[in-house]
């Protein structure tokens, strides 16, 4: 039982991902008892700083529960949106729930796949629900991840046209053409929002 121990310990080791008891016997000699040695071998590691732990139907050597904090390494990971990017997902931000249309409308050029791609995959947007119109297409929302990333508490902490011109990121005058910003005309949001839910799919 202790050669069998020793087995276990070294596959546990040198294995990245969780291993089943099917998989320790096929590795181990015919005749051996993975599960009994895993047994012993959780004894033997009781308190130390790894720990034999199930995990599914699977064992695995992991760090010690109160000694996680010293396996924790801060990094600051740069990545730079391109214009594109933050041009779609600012109108998302804006206008949530919206479609690809709507977006490609508000900004007067096509959303390329890759922008959006990039988008969700950083976890700063999500679909929303279908609307409810001809085809059904699907509409587009930011993320949890997306207001905690900016200090936002919900989607109306985000600055509007006064905050932003008073920062002196837009001009004092809009562009011709341009749609209002969420929050700048607070007299019409409850107008523009009656009647919204029924445009979309629960």
């Amino acid at each position: 039982m202790a050669e069998q121990e020793r087995m276990v310990e070294a596959i546990l080791f040198a294995s990245a991902e969780p291993v089943s008891l099917r998989e320790l016997s096929a590795r181990m000699p015919h005749g051996s008892d993975p599960a009994e040695a895993i047994v012993y071998l959780r004894k033997r590691y009781e308190g130390r700083g790894v720990n034999v732990c199930r995990i599914g139907d699977a064992w695995a050597m992991r760090t010690a529960p109160d000694l996680g904090f010293l396996m924790q390494r801060e990094t600051v990971e740069t990545r730079k949106l391109s214009r594109a990017a933050i041009e779609t997902l600012a109108i998302i931000a804006y206008h949530q729930p919206v479609t690809r249309a709507e977006i490609e409308e508000i900004r007067g050029v096509s959303v390329s796949r890759g922008t959006v791609d990039q988008l969700l995959e950083m976890e700063w947007i999500r679909f929303g629900r279908r609307k409810m119109t001809p085809g059904r297409p699907v509409t587009f929302v930011v993320t949890e991840g997306f207001l905690d990333h900016f200090g936002l508490e919900n989607a109306r902490d985000l600055p509007g046209l006064k905050e932003l011109r008073a920062a002196g990121l837009l001009e004092n005058r809009p562009p011709p053409g341009s749609l209002p910003i969420a929050g700048d005309a607070e007299d019409d949001e409850e107008e523009s929002t009656e009647g919204q839910s029924e445009l979309f799919e629960d």
